[in-house]
């Protein structure tokens, strides 16, 4: 009478080594999407508030979470400040680790000045980038950012995307995050991102 699979030694090997596998497994687990290894968003140059030209290798060994938006933005940019000043918030003394970049997408509108202010609203230490527009057009095209200018009257807005991601202390982009995601997610998300090591 042939044995079956589920009765025999070799398939208790297979699941054993198959648990053993999973157990040893040192991927760090994540609730936001985990696009370690992905082939953007590789660089960023910008100029900050202070006309300072700013980079990604500037904010090595820290956690940095970069979005995109806009001041005159009437829902999304602004619900995911504060959500992102919450998060930093609940990371206590790791926040000091952390650094939150906002890249306008309106910098016809976005001045260095409304920036710094805009920002400042959310939290002091959130810094705020700009660019020209073929700057901007070329950091989003590398971070995969869609965004388009739309008129409405005599004025226009602009449709964007509205993910942030999360590049770790080495400066490798590892996690995008969903804007209904930030608040719940995303502080287990940097303190698991904090505890690796290099």
């Amino acid at each position: 009478m042939p044995i079956s699979l589920a009765c025999s030694p070799r398939f208790w090997s297979i699941i054993t080594f198959s648990l053993l596998v999973a157990a040893c497994d040192g991927a760090p687990k994540f609730k936001s999407t985990d696009i370690t290894g992905a082939d953007y968003g590789k660089s960023l140059e910008l100029v900050d508030s202070s006309g300072r030209a700013r980079h990604l290798e500037d904010f090595r060994g820290k956690a940095v979470v970069l979005s995109f938006g806009f001041t005159q933005c009437p829902d999304v940019c602004p619900t995911t400040l504060a959500d992102l000043a919450g998060v930093v918030k609940a990371l206590g003394a790791d926040a000091e680790r952390v650094q939150v970049l906002f890249v306008t997408v309106d910098p016809e509108r976005d001045t260095p000045e409304l920036l710094a202010q805009y920002l400042r609203a959310f939290d002091p230490r959130f810094i705020a980038l700009r660019g020209d527009l073929p700057a901007t057009q070329r950091v989003a095209k590398d971070f995969k950012i869609y965004f388009e200018k739309r008129k409405t009257g005599a004025s226009y807005t602009i449709d964007h995307s509205a993910q942030s991601y999360v590049i770790d202390p080495q400066g490798r982009l590892r996690l995008l995050v969903r804007p209904d995601r930030l608040a719940p997610d995303l502080p287990d998300d940097l303190r698991t991102l904090l505890k690796e090591r290099t």
